[in-house]
């Protein structure tokens, strides 16, 4: 069964949120999911009359799900009371057990992200570090490689300076999907958040190894580490907002 009858099998499956991520994570699955066939059956479970118009409707059934379920009226955000010179990232990633990259990373160096990409990027992993949405990016110096027959796993910590106390993003998370296409492994773990808040849930962290061929087969070469919290941070303000709310020790 090749990947795409594999996603085809999955994807009807999915609410609509989670079928919508998915749109996100590479080319092939933005291709699959989009599929309005999948977003008239979700437009179904949510309002079964609209599928028995005579015609269909003027928008796309992806557009109307989009437009009205669970609509939320954007606000402006007041300033965080974080920053990220207040915090500091532990970064840890095994490879069968062992670590092959452990390092503290200051908040303004994830904010300020990769500056010059290697020249032997692939050309859609450089449109999407180039493009408009918001994601924090690390250069990984030295390089380091990982086979792809061996499991690799992360734990991301977050520290404030202000109060010394230290949340946890990423819990021993296996990089369990590898976007040939992207060049980029995936992992992903949900947030804990603070009791004071506990309607909020379900929000994800992700986080991806940015990588280049190696030139061997099975063996990627990782240059960079992206992490972002695409579920429901889309921006500086509201990814310091969604920090701010985590489970702090």
């Amino acid at each position: 069964m090749s990947n795409e009858e594999v996603l085809k099998a999955v994807f009807p499956l999915l609410e609509g949120v989670d079928l919508a991520s998915c749109m996100e994570v590479c080319k092939q699955w933005h291709e699959v999911a989009q599929d309005d066939y999948l977003w008239k059956c979700l437009c179904a479970k949510q309002w079964p009359s609209i599928c028995k118009r005579a015609s269909p409707p003027a928008m796309t059934y992806y557009k109307l799900f989009q437009t009205f379920y669970k609509r939320q009226h954007r606000r402006t955000l007041l300033p965080p009371r974080l920053s990220f010179s207040d915090l500091e990232f532990y970064i840890d990633i095994w490879m069968e057990g062992k670590v092959i990259f452990s390092e503290v990373v200051p908040g303004p160096l994830l904010q300020s992200g990769i500056k010059n990409p290697p020249p032997r990027i692939c050309d859609m992993l450089k449109f999407h570090l180039e493009g408009p949405e918001y994601k924090m990016t690390l250069s990984v110096i030295p390089r380091f490689t990982v086979p792809l027959t061996q499991t690799a796993s992360v734990s991301v910590l977050v520290g404030r300076k202000d109060s010394n106390k230290v949340a946890c993003i990423i819990n021993k998370s296996i990089f369990d999907y590898v976007d040939h296409t992207a060049y980029r492994a995936l992992a992903y773990d949900y947030l804990d958040f603070s009791p004071v808040y506990p309607f909020v849930a379900g929000i994800r962290a992700w986080i991806s190894l940015l990588f280049v061929d190696d030139g061997r087969d099975g063996i990627i070469e990782v240059f960079g580490i992206e992490m972002d919290f695409c579920d429901a941070a889309n921006s500086e303000k509201e990814v310091l907002w969604l920090l701010d709310m985590l489970d702090w020790k």
